[in-house]
């Protein structure tokens, strides 16, 4: 189905089955499977690959020679019926690739609204990407990552597939993330090593002085107390009845597979 206020160049290829919205713009040389849903004013500009059961929302925009949907490179995929969604209002800049689940991982790779993902950023299978998040030129995401609301991800760093980074995270340029960030932290480095709280990232987002302490005495705790995370979690959890943003801390924690990098 195609909506009658959809343009569609006279280049591109949609596939019987495509569920295209109102006001979606279609450029030359795009490529849009049958299982694919586009929502309303989403804007193609050129040849852009879109296959599989993908689903994107509104008002994103999406530059030439990305691929969305495609198959993913896991070795156990046999081509089951997984799924790409994308939320609203993403800009998808040149030659990004984000791939399909898998079975095992969840069937889905989820991404959520306001995010900029940079020239050839690769999001692969079974990743789950918050909102209003950055992932700058060539930052990579293995298999299973998620990365939680306005994080920001360097160019040219790479997330180990299982690692988890927190909301309001900032991973400098050139690192190798091999274990969870916990949120509000600055990483850099390969392996990536914690460099202190993001505060211009929080100032900018309208996090108070009360909260700024709390989130900067939950660091020092976990990072310079010289005490062990057994030891930690405890005295966290009495942090946070007092300031809730430490909350973030502890729920972070209570689910890390990995464990956090030191």
């Amino acid at each position: 189905m195609i909506d009658q206020s959809a343009f569609i160049h006279p280049s591109a290829i949609v596939e019987d089955g495509a569920i295209i919205h109102a006001g979606v713009q279609v450029g030359p040389f795009c490529f849009i499977g049958p299982r694919v849903e586009i929502g309303a004013r989403t804007v193609l500009k050129s040849h852009i690959v879109i296959n599989g059961i993908t689903k994107i929302g509104e008002d994103n925009l999406i530059y030439q020679f990305a691929s969305i949907g495609e198959v993913n490179q896991d070795l156990k995929y046999a081509g089951e019926p997984t799924r790409v969604e994308i939320g609203d209002r993403n800009s998808i800049r040149e030659s990004v690739t984000v791939h399909r689940g898998t079975a095992q991982g969840g069937e889905v790779t989820k991404i959520g609204n306001d995010n900029l993902l940079m020239i050839n950023a690769h999001i692969a299978h079974d990743c789950v990407i918050g909102d209003r998040c950055i992932l700058a030129n060539n930052a990579t995401l293995g298999g299973h990552v998620t990365v939680g609301d306005y994080a920001i991800i360097g160019g040219l760093t790479a997330v180990h597939q299982f690692c988890s980074i927190g909301a309001h995270v900032m991973v400098g340029g050139c690192s190798g993330v091999a274990q969870d960030v916990p949120p509000f932290v600055i990483a850099q480095g390969n392996h990536a090593t914690p460099f202190g709280v993001n505060i211009e990232g929080l100032k900018r987002r309208g996090f108070d002085k009360e909260a700024q302490h709390a989130i900067r005495a939950a660091y020092k705790l976990i990072y310079r107390s010289g005490k062990t995370l057994d030891e930690v979690k405890p005295e966290l959890d009495a942090m946070a009845i007092e300031h809730p943003v430490v909350a973030a801390f502890t729920d972070f924690l209570a689910r890390s597979q990995r464990g956090i990098i030191r």
